[in-house]
């Protein structure tokens, strides 16, 4: 992905070196069987200190926080010191662990608690580390840095990825994090934190209607099921197949969306009409899965009127 804004491109690097951090995290638990075959674990280390340090701290350390300074951020004693110093405490840990990875096998019970703590202490400093930057640090940056900076930073973090590893730099950290993570079931999915009444509260409770047609192009869910809705309908609409779901006019239509998703021609369809005296927001996603199969189509419907209308600002709670 090619990102215009400074800050995007840092957190989308924060979110590969979490799923590194999660790789780790999983062999320090089991980490008996890691001492005996260290190469995930040695890798998910050699990635974080090579991407995230090398790569991505650089940036930060070369670019980002310099002109911070430059803008009136206090270096010395101030946050971005704070920053340096917890890349400082992150680069030596993980130095230390590699060090001593090939060696643990053989390693007494108290050594490997030792490597166990620094790993933990690595993963506790940096998830801390991401928090502050992602919530606090980059808004810090977003009021001082304009387009000229932005566009200039952008510039330097390529500068840096493709001096590093060349031409299609992004590429091959991506491929990087995909060894790191074969093998290791630690993609855990967010959702999986919530319980499936916490899912269904929260489908209800989102301000647009929501309809899910699956691969067979069967009508499989709908949201708002009591409430009222734009586009009323009843569960009777469940498993019926989605041409048999429009007017007969726009089913060719409907057909050609569905199979662009599936061959994937088509990333998305939307179109709007004036409707009850409001503005009415529809459109159509592909859903597929981690492997990149076909799963079917979100469509997400919205009256958009009172949006068109805002002007100003209102902050959080006024």
């Amino acid at each position: 992905m090619e990102w215009t804004r400074w800050d995007d491109f840092l957190v989308a690097e924060h979110e590969m070196i979490e799923r590194g951090m999660a790789v780790l995290k999983g062999c320090l638990e089991n980490l008996d069987q890691a001492a005996k075959d260290p190469v995930q674990m040695v890798r998910a280390m050699d990635f974080l200190l090579e991407f995230g340090d090398k790569i991505h701290n650089t940036k930060e350390e070369e670019l980002l926080f310099p002109l911070m300074g430059e803008k009136g951020i206090p270096v010395e004693g101030g946050p971005l010191g704070v920053m340096l110093m917890e890349h400082q405490a992150e680069r030596e840990l993980l130095s230390a662990m590699i060090m001593q990875a090939g060696t643990l096998a053989d390693a007494p019970d108290s050594e490997k608690e030792a490597f166990k703590s620094k790993g933990l202490e690595y993963l506790r400093i940096r998830a801390e580390h991401i928090w502050k930057e992602n919530d606090v640090l980059y808004n810090m940056g977003r009021k001082v840095i304009d387009e000229e900076n932005n566009n200039a930073l952008l510039d330097g973090f390529i500068r840096i990825d493709q001096d590093a590893y060349g031409p299609g730099a992004r590429q091959k950290f991506a491929q990087m994090l995909k060894e790191v993570e074969e093998g290791a079931e630690v993609q855990k999915k967010l959702i999986e934190n919530l319980s499936y009444a916490q899912i269904h509260a929260i489908m209800e409770a989102m301000p647009f209607e929501v309809t899910f047609v699956d691969a067979d192009d069967t009508v499989a869910y709908f949201n708002r099921l009591d409430r009222e809705k734009l586009f009323p309908r009843t569960r009777s609409v469940i498993g019926r197949k989605v041409a048999k779901c429009h007017p007969e006019k726009s089913v060719d239509t409907v057909n050609t969306i569905v199979e662009g998703f599936k061959n994937k021609t088509r990333d998305k369809a939307e179109f709007w009409i004036d409707f009850r005296d409001d503005k009415i927001l529809i459109r159509y996603f592909p859903v597929y899965g981690d492997d990149g199969s076909y799963m079917g189509v979100l469509e997400v419907t919205q009256a958009i009127g009172w949006i068109q209308s805002l002007e100003g600002q209102k902050r959080l709670l006024d």
